[in-house]
């Protein structure tokens, strides 16, 4: 690993500032901006692509490739589009790329189609004005939209990547590993899992908005916790995304690190398969111990958050009886409270079920997305042992485990949830409607619930702010009484920089250079 780091990090000195050197515990999935809703591909693409409307880095809205946007009829928003903005090879950017790019990201197999489900169709008015028409009012589409890149429809067209990568099922196009957007960076070059650079777009629209002092940046993914820490020490990085929480306290102690920490947007959690009557998953014959209610507050009783946050993440972690963020609108605090930990009651619960002698069950778990994410399952798995539940766990790179999630092929699984419309129908979109196609397309443990479904339809669409607030309250009470998750922690969010970067701390956890500076 010496060697990785020689010569793919140590690109810049100290004295080279307008270079940036990045490291996290993870690649970009995939360059294609409309095949991954996922929180390092999603970061990489918004330095190569814009948005219509962006997120500042307080996470309040702000005007992106759009100058200004209104609702002009109930189910119709008009979007004014800037008029100097140029791809990175020099090519105009129109209205013509927005519907290209937003019909791109709504139809499948894109994994942004939940996102912007509520779009019909979008009208070209002219070269700098598109209306969107939603199936039915929608009072969130700005929101919706600060993680919908933008892309050039001739370069698209030219490269054969009108539709967005299938990433479930391993396709590969010229959009996976090359990029052309109108982004504060454009792609130097690329090689996955290894190290991707980015230099500065010097025809930025937004060069007199943000700072744009880093003129190159290094990104190098480390799965090491110890070889990035050791690297930042070194003076071989200057950023660190995800320093492990076990390294902490030695970096602050350090003269020339400097550590922001804060509540992510994000929660940690458990899904429960209820797909299956006989899952694969488990050694018991004919039946799913997961499908039983029973079988899932005895796994809720025996998980407990608060020695994972003590032992496992040395307290930098908040424990959560709801896998709703508290940032977001609808976050239903009276029902922020997690089960008792009680291994009798988990036993009384297994033996009700039929259990009382336990059964294996197989945890599939990611090893280089969340915080600890490995260190989490195992600790899951001996609190489970603890009531004869014997785990089964399969780690692997979140590559291969989102993979197997959009596959529908695991039983009890880790996942992380942000929310970057800061809105709880993201939620109830992705993970508990009904997979049809059109919604529920992260919602792997099969919950269908006409209930829930008619909800999430109708949050999506009311703009009477009270009755849609109702609406929310009431998802989350049946979200809750159902059990479809185990709720562990909010995550916590800690960057590293050397003395002198300042990288502007974000609650989505995604670092914006452009806004990055340098001490003179």
């Amino acid at each position: 690993m010496s060697v990785l780091l020689g010569s793919s990090l140590a690109l810049a000195s100290a004295a080279q500032a307008e270079t940036l050197r990045w490291a996290s515990q993870g690649d970009a999935l995939t360059l294609d901006p409309h095949a991954q809703n996922e929180g390092p591909t999603n970061t990489m693409s918004l330095h190569l692509h814009d948005p219509l409307v962006m997120r500042a880095n307080d996470m309040s809205i702000e005007p992106g490739l759009a100058t200004s946007w209104e609702a002009v009829e109930e189910t119709v928003w008009e979007f004014e589009i800037r008029d100097d903005v140029k791809f990175h090879d020099g090519s105009d950017f129109s209205a013509e790329d927005v519907a290209f790019s937003l019909n791109r990201a709504r139809t499948e197999p894109s994994d942004f189609r939940n996102y912007i489900s509520s779009i019909e169709n979008i009208e070209i008015v002219d070269d700098t004005t598109i209306h969107i028409h939603t199936s039915g009012p929608n009072p969130i589409l700005p929101q919706q939209l600060t993680q919908i890149s933008m892309m050039s429809k001739e370069w698209a067209e030219e490269h054969d990547v009108e539709t967005a990568q299938d990433y479930a099922s391993g396709e590969e196009s010229y959009a996976v590993r090359n990029a052309m957007g109108t982004g504060p960076f454009k792609l130097e070059s690329r090689e996955g899992d290894v190290r991707t650079v980015l230099t500065r777009n010097d025809d930025y629209w937004g060069m007199d908005r943000f700072p744009m002092e880093v003129e190159r940046v290094v990104y190098t993914p480390i799965s090491s916790d110890s070889t990035r820490v050791a690297a930042l020490l070194s003076g071989e990085l200057d950023f660190v995304l995800d320093p492990p929480v076990q390294d902490l306290e030695r970096l602050e102690e350090e003269g020339d690190i400097n550590i922001e920490q804060g509540e992510e947007n994000r929660t940690i959690f458990l899904g429960f398969n209820l797909r299956e009557e006989d899952s694969e998953f488990d050694n018991v014959d004919g039946v799913n111990p997961m499908a039983d209610k029973r079988v899932r507050q005895a796994m809720y009783h025996a998980v407990d958050a608060e020695t994972i946050q003590r032992v496992v993440m040395r307290g930098r972690s908040i424990p959560t009886g709801t896998i709703a963020p508290p940032f977001i609108n609808g976050y239903p605090e009276e029902l922020d409270e997690r089960l008792a930990v009680d291994q009798e009651k988990a036993r009384e619960l297994l033996a009700e079920a039929g259990y009382e002698d336990g059964f294996e069950l197989t945890l599939h778990c990611p090893n280089d997305r969340y915080i600890n994410d490995e260190a989490i399952c195992q600790a899951v798995a001996g609190m489970l042992g603890q009531i004869d539940i014997e785990i089964d766990l399969v780690s692997q790179t979140r590559s291969l485990h989102f993979q197997d999630i959009g596959n529908r092929e695991v039983g009890f699984y880790l996942l992380g949830w942000g929310v970057p419309t800061f809105d709880s129908e993201y939620v109830f979109n992705y993970l508990y409607h009904t997979d049809d196609g059109e919604r529920g397309s992260w919602n792997a443990t099969g919950f269908s619930n006409e209930r829930m479904d008619e909800l999430v339809q109708e949050m999506g669409t009311e703009v009477n702010e009270e009755r849609r607030n109702e609406m929310i309250a009431e998802a989350w009470e049946l979200a809750d009484s159902e059990l479809v998750y185990l709720p562990i922690h909010l995550q916590v969010l800690n960057w590293a920089t050397r003395e002198g970067v300042n990288v502007p701390l974000r609650a989505d956890n995604q670092p914006h250079l452009a806004t990055a500076t340098f001490d003179n």
